[in-house]
């Protein structure tokens, strides 16, 4: 199973095999985990809000569908399919989602362990 299978084995899959998780209204998670690196699929419903956080994490993002305006270390950005950020540990961010679903990709390192725990 995806993130529970021996972690030295390779891995080929596609997101459709990926389970989903509905983690909050309006969020949906989709994840590959390995042993010290995660991506994450994330699908928002538009105008959604994810407040601003921090955590010790490295993350890098790719924005796969619809506009993003983030919010970085006090500063606006409004990003598009296409766009990557790189948030260094400890680094203030948080988004609202614009007029239309955003789908993102988020590679994390160490994996978030966070998102592992109370899972269905």
């Amino acid at each position: 199973m995806i993130g529970e299978s021996a972690k030295t084995d390779a891995l080929i899959t596609d997101w459709t095999k990926v389970p989903v998780e509905n983690v909050a209204d309006g969020i949906r998670r989709q994840m590959v985990v390995g042993q010290n690196v995660m991506m994450v699929r994330f699908t928002f419903d538009a105008n959604l809000v994810t407040p601003i956080h921090t955590h010790h994490h490295e993350q890098m993002t790719l924005v796969v569908k619809g506009r993003v305006k983030f919010f970085i270390e006090g500063k606006e950005y409004i990003m598009s399919p296409g766009d990557v950020l790189h948030f260094p540990p400890h680094n203030e961010h948080g988004a609202t989602m614009l007029d239309e679903e955003v789908v993102l990709i988020d590679i994390f390192s160490p994996i978030r362990e966070d998102f592992l725990e109370n899972r269905d």
